[in-house]
């Protein structure tokens, strides 16, 4: 809307500032922030008196787990609220690929509202069927990337290699749709200690929020052999207002925590960034930016696929965070382990941006 109110005028003075998306994207991450801090306190207090035991906590899980009987779930509300309204006042109401990206973050945030409320409702640790959930991701998510590949290609970029790319054709709205749903549902499971998916979420939206405006700035994008998408760089405004509302989040859910995201946040955060990678052409890099949620689903896909072949288990738990916490690790030093993980790959994951 600030965009729109200063284009208007024609960007006098002061107002010019609004043309640079460093600006805006700073802009969108400090009101985020803000209005997390301050809708916070009453949104959990709201959220205590509405679901009176909680989220429930698994009986099989770790015990000091139990400890955490009586905090309140959906605390995603609380990220959606202040990321759409920072996102909203500062983007270019014009551009096609943020309403896409808003049209996925919402979309997944109901669906994980669906089955927060469900699990609360029956205090039960099984919520929405998966199978009905993963029809409702898959749909929102290729709707999005329908609209996503219609303004720009269908082309499969692949990093460490300058300019090198497989056209896809319809299948890559397949593919896109994928990477959106595996995105989301792999920073669900990661969501399992407090903190634990926040602060890897704050990264590796700064992360894209430098690839995508690099993305969308064809001198950057020719010299540093990456794909070039004309504006794809609001979509730095987006991971700022990303990075913005989940440290206002993280400030109620570091441990001990007040209040837990729940399937409403995680996978609306999972979901925008797979989109929000869906535009800049950069899939593979979020494999890597965010390798640490890849590990985190790998974990369980493994921990099912071999328990049902052999019936033994190659962890002591899953996701993987858990399994660390059985071998004795304190949750507060598996969470911070687990942040310094995030940063070298998100590192990792930028440094393929300059090796041609």
């Amino acid at each position: 809307m600030f965009y729109f109110i200063a284009q208007q005028l024609g960007f006098p003075s002061a107002l010019n500032l609004f043309r640079y998306l460093s600006f805006r994207s700073g802009g969108a991450l400090a009101t985020a922030l803000l209005i997390g801090l301050i809708i916070g306190p009453r949104f959990i207090g709201w959220l205590r008196l509405r679901q009176g035991k909680g989220q429930p906590i698994r009986t099989d899980g770790p015990q000091t787990h139990l400890a955490k009987r009586g905090t309140p779930t959906m605390g995603g509300l609380m990220i959606l609220t202040s990321l759409s309204v920072s996102l909203l006042l500062w983007m270019d109401l014009s551009n096609p690929y943020v309403w896409a990206c808003l049209f996925v973050t919402l979309g997944f945030g109901l669906t994980g509202f669906l089955d927060d409320y469900d699990k609360v409702r029956k205090q039960k640790t099984a919520g929405v069927s998966g199978r009905i959930r993963l029809g409702g991701e898959f749909l929102i998510a290729g709707i999005a990337s329908w609209i996503i590949t219609s303004q720009n290609g269908t082309q499969l970029y692949l990093p460490f290699f300058s300019d090198l790319s497989i056209d896809l054709g319809y299948f890559y709205i397949l593919f896109a749709a994928f990477t959106i749903v595996a995105f989301g549902n792999a920073v669900n499971l990661t969501d399992g200690l407090d903190g634990l998916a926040t602060m890897p979420v704050i990264i590796a939206a700064v992360a894209f929020m430098l690839i995508a405006y690099l993305a969308g700035n064809a001198k950057f994008a020719d010299y540093l052999g990456i794909p070039h998408v004309p504006r794809a760089g609001d979509l730095a405004i987006f991971c700022g207002a990303i990075a913005g509302a989940c440290l206002a989040f993280l400030w109620f859910n570091a441990p001990p925590a007040a209040v837990f995201m729940g399937d409403t946040g995680s996978l609306a955060l999972g979901g925008a960034l797979g989109a929000i990678s869906v535009v800049a052409h950069h899939e593979i890099v979020l494999g890597i930016v965010g390798g640490l949620f890849v590990v985190e689903a790998l974990s369980v896909i493994i921990q099912v696929f071999w328990y049902k072949r052999t019936g033994r288990r190659v962890f002591k738990m899953a996701p993987i965070h858990h399994h660390f916490e059985q071998l004795g690790w304190a949750e507060s030093t598996v969470v911070i382990r687990f942040w310094i993980v995030a940063l070298v790959l998100a590192l990792a994951g930028l440094a393929t941006l300059k090796i041609r």
